[in-house]
Formats: structure tokens, sequence, C-alpha cells
């Protein structure tokens, strides 16, 4: 990355022109991928599939005799991307693959036959020559300016002439940018002046959200409560009402309905996989929430039963009901949309029947994820387990209305993620696991304040404690495995956004540090934090526990 430090005037109260607002979809924030991580698997495998339909776009796909993936794996995609699973994403993605959409059972196999047969099929379509062990090239030494997480491709014809190339940057949560592919007869997209303001130009960039057109704008968390208290809503109210650009109510609630049961999903796969199992890799670290779950259902349902039974929270999503999904939302008459889909609530009172549980549902959930099965970017892959393992909680043992219930928290949580993702990153690359679980902390302490009826005031603090008990959290992954410390962690983040939600439903929502500034240092701490604390494994406990 350039030395050089962004104009800390785009994180600070003082906005310029160009200075967008903090808005993104809730569905770009929250997406369904595959493990074990969105920077380095979810991200690469969209990259390649980018890349391929740049070349079907532009009718060169047919020219294509080989193809060559320097992966820029540059930096942190090259120090752990074996641990991370990139170059199999990699290769879905070149054969067409989505994260959301691969069958992930299927992958070590045809992962396996494209390395014997030294061959791929572009898009599923187009085969070509291809040898992962020649043309997978991973650049241990070298970063591009503009991110950490970079990865190039070239592409070339029979008489080995480059077709067209790219360079493509996966910022953290699964999000990738890139310029447009550029062919033979284009610009070349090799950066040969590091020494150029181009490389932070791209960044500051990468920082500003689209401009789009939404209902209630916010750059950041003082004007997105200014914006609640002027509109009398609250923050999961704000988000729907900018998600209705997008989205039609019935779209939203199938979506968010989709996402939280794709969450409960990966928690049920984690607590009922095989005890005996070992998670891939070098470790050898048992799986441990069957046995964790197994003796919770002890102490709640004793005696234990012979076959262990998940208890789940699936939502009817449309199509499996009898009723038609949108039929609360027709009798609507009110407006906005969102004061009568997600009505304000009355204070509940908080008891800790099963606190354990929030520890087991994270563990399944990131147990999941580090064996490549599918999970939500919530708001990263490494920190999946935070977020539905505080919902899950909040359903089993607290909510009354699942369904309205889950929507108000992951609106909610979503804005949280909004405002990390524009004032500072949500990449580990970039900031280190402040900017994964950390933000995920946070966000779960603002969803489980506001499905409490907590304030917006009481909604922010939460969020800006769990955030700033996590500032300076390195990504040390041992042997560059999203296992140890990452499993732990989600499970602590989570029992920590319970705490930091607690502390702020007992408050009256005055507190000294802002969500703001503790943003701002979030990513001042990013800035300063040693390269080898940022998902390289070259520090912390990925280099004092030994891999026997």
């Amino acid at each position: 990355m350039s030395s050089q430090k962004p104009d800390p005037s785009a994180h600070s109260g003082e906005q310029t022109e160009t200075d967008h607002h903090a808005v993104v979809s809730t569905f770009d924030l929250f997406s369904i991928g595959v493990g074990p991580s969105s920077s380095h698997t979810v991200g690469p495998m969209r990259a390649a599939k980018i890349f391929i339909n740049d070349l079907k776009d532009h009718n060169v796909l047919d020219r294509v005799h080989t193809l060559r993936q320097i992966i820029d794996m540059f930096g942190s995609l090259a120090l752990t991307g074996q641990g991370h699973g990139t170059p199999d994403a990699i290769l879905m993605g070149i054969e067409g693959e989505t994260p959301d959409q691969v069958e992930t059972s299927s992958i070590k196999a045809r992962v396996r036959d494209i390395h014997t047969n030294k061959s791929i099929s572009l898009d599923g379509t187009h085969r070509i020559h291809f040898d992962p062990e020649k043309h997978l090239i991973f650049n241990y030494f070298k970063s591009l300016p503009q991110h950490p997480n970079g990865l190039r491709f070239c592409a070339f014809d029979k008489d080995a002439n480059m077709v067209a190339t790219n360079e493509y940057f996966s910022i953290g949560g699964g999000f990738v940018v890139n310029e447009k592919t550029q062919l033979d007869h284009g610009e070349n997209v090799y950066y040969k002046e590091e020494e150029t303001d181009e490389g932070e130009a791209a960044m500051l960039e990468r920082r500003q959200q689209d401009a789009a057109i939404i209902s209630l704008p916010f750059r950041n968390a003082e004007e997105l409560v200014a914006v609640c208290k002027r509109e009398n809503m609250t923050i999961a109210q704000v988000v729907y009402e900018n998600e209705l650009k997008w989205h039609t109510p019935a779209e939203i609630r199938e979506k968010l309905l989709k996402i939280w049961n794709t969450m409960d999903e990966s928690i049920r796969n984690g607590v009922l996989a095989d005890p005996n199992d070992c998670l891939p890799g070098a470790l050898n670290v048992r799986r441990r929430a069957p046995a964790l779950y197994k003796k919770l259902l002890k102490g709640l349902y004793n005696p234990v039963p012979s076959k262990v039974v998940y208890h789940d929270s699936q939502i009817s999503v449309p199509g499996e009901a009898t009723s038609s999904p949108s039929d609360a939302i027709e009798r609507v008459e009110n407006y906005p949309l969102s004061l009568s889909v997600l009505p304000k609530r009355q204070r509940k009172r908080f008891f800790l029947p099963a606190l354990d549980y929030l520890s087991v549902y994270a563990i399944a959930v990131n147990e999941e994820n580090a064996c490549g099965g599918r999970v939500v970017t919530a708001p990263t892959n490494g920190a999946a387990g935070t977020i539905p393992s505080v919902l899950k909680y909040y359903i089993e043992f607290i909510s009354e209305n699942p369904e309205r219930d889950v929507m108000e928290f992951l609106l909610t949580t979503a804005a949280i993620g909004m405002l990390f993702k524009r004032g500072a990153s949500i990449s580990a690359a970039e900031v280190g696991c402040q900017g994964e679980v950390g933000v995920a902390c946070s966000m779960a302490a603002a969803g489980f304040t506001a499905v409490m009826g907590g304030s917006v005031d009481q909604v922010e603090n939460a969020a800006e404690i769990g955030m700033e008990h996590n500032l300076g959290l390195t990504c040390d992954p041992i042997a560059g495995l999203v296992q140890v410390p990452c499993i732990e962690r989600n499970a602590l983040a989570a029992v920590k956004a319970i705490a930091a939600a607690q502390l702020a439903l007992n408050g009256e929502g005055d507190h000294r540090v802002s969500l703001d500034q503790v943003i701002e240092t979030m990513r001042q701490t990013g800035l300063d934090m040693m390269t080898k604390y940022k998902e390289t494994s070259q520090g912390g406990l990925a280099v004092n526990v030994p891999v026997c």
C-alpha cells in the first residue's frame, strides 16, 4: 500500500463535495457464500467470475487458449491464500460458479480433476489447457499499492499473445473492486509507476460509496441518529426505507428471511456434525460444537435423547406458506411503510437462562466456515459466527415475534456495518481483526439493543462499546487457517456484544466516546498496525504456536 495516508477529512465531520453517503444495500453487506474467508475465498471467486464474464461480454472467450493467474495474491492473499482456500475459489470462479450457488460438496472433487487433467472449462463451456501448479502464482513478497488483497488475471491466445488482463482487489466482506477488463488493443492495466498518486486516488475512490439516490442518506453515525430523530424512526426503519429504492417490500422480506435461514442452517450443520471430525488443514483441530451442544441439551432437556435433535429457528419464506408473504404489507395504509412493517417496540427485560448457547452457536458457524461450508458474510466470513449467534439466542430465549425481530435485527446491524465500511474498513488485511470480529461485535450489540427496545441513542452507544473494546485486535491466524484463534474469537465477540448491549440498555444513551470517534480510531489504529498483524500469518500466534 502507499505510505501516504488518506485525507482525514474524508472521515471527519468536514465533508467534501465528492463525499458520498454510507448507504449500500443490506444485501450487499450480508451475502450468502462459502467458507473459509470472505476476502480470500468469496472475493477471489467473484473476481474470477467477473473476469470470465468480461471475456464473454467482449466476445473474446473463444480466443483464450490459456490463463495465467499471477495471484497477486499479492500480500495477504499470497501469504494466507492456501489456508484460506483461495486457489480453489479462483478455479471455481473461472468455471462460472458463484459463492451463493456453488455446490460446496463438489468443490474438492472438481479441483482434483483440474489438477489431474491440467485443464479447466471457462464458464463451464470453453475448455482450455490450465496447469494450476504453474499458472497459479503466489507473490509472497510483493503487494500492489491499492490494497493488500490483489489479484491479477491474464488470458492468452494460442500464439501466446495476451488477449485480456485485469487486476482485482478483494476489500473485505466479499466486496470486489476493479477497473474494466483491458483488451489487447487497450491500455495496459499493469501499474508501472507505483510512485504516482494513482494508487492513493483509487483507494480513496473505493472508500466512497456510489452516489445512489436514496430516501434517507447518512454518512456517519451522527447523521444516522439525526435522521432517526428527525423522522421519528428507528435505525431499522431508516434502512428499510432506503432499501425500498432497490427492492419491493416482499423482496426485502424474502431476502432477509433467506439470510437468516442460511445463518440458522449453518448453526444446525455445525452442531449436528460428527464430533470426531477434524477441521481441514495441518492443525488437526477437532470440531467442538457438536459435543458442546449435546452437553447443553442435557442441561436444558435432561435426559439427553439418544439422537441429538436441533431446534431450528427457520422462518417461512415466499412459496413455503399458504398465505401470501405480502398480505400484511398490502393492508398497510400508513407511510412510511417501515412504520407499519417494523413498529417501534416496548422495552424488554433481559434474562440469561442459557448464555453458553451464544458460544456454541458461534463456534458451530465458524467450524462450518472453516470446512468450506455455506455461511453468510456477517460482515465477513472470518466473523460469520457472531451475529447469527446473538440473533439465534434472542429468537430462542426472548423473541415474541421472530419474523419481525429478524428483520429489525438484520437491518439495524446492516446500518452499523455500512458505517464501518465507509469510515474505516471491514478487511483484516487492511486493519487487522478489529475490522472483522470487532465490527461484527459492534453490529451484533446494536442489533440486540434494538430488538430489546433500546432507543436510537442506546443502539449507537452499544455499537460504540462493542468496537471500543476490540480496538487493536490483530489478525494472526495460525498456519493461515481461519481456525485458531478465529473460531473462539467469534464466541467471545458474541458474549461481548450482549454485555455491550446490556451496558447501553442500562444507561440513557449518553456517553463520552461516540461511535464516529471509535470508527475513526479504528481506522487510524489499522493504518499504524504492523503488516505482520494483518492477515499475513507472519506475527502473533501464527509464529509462536508450532504447527506439528
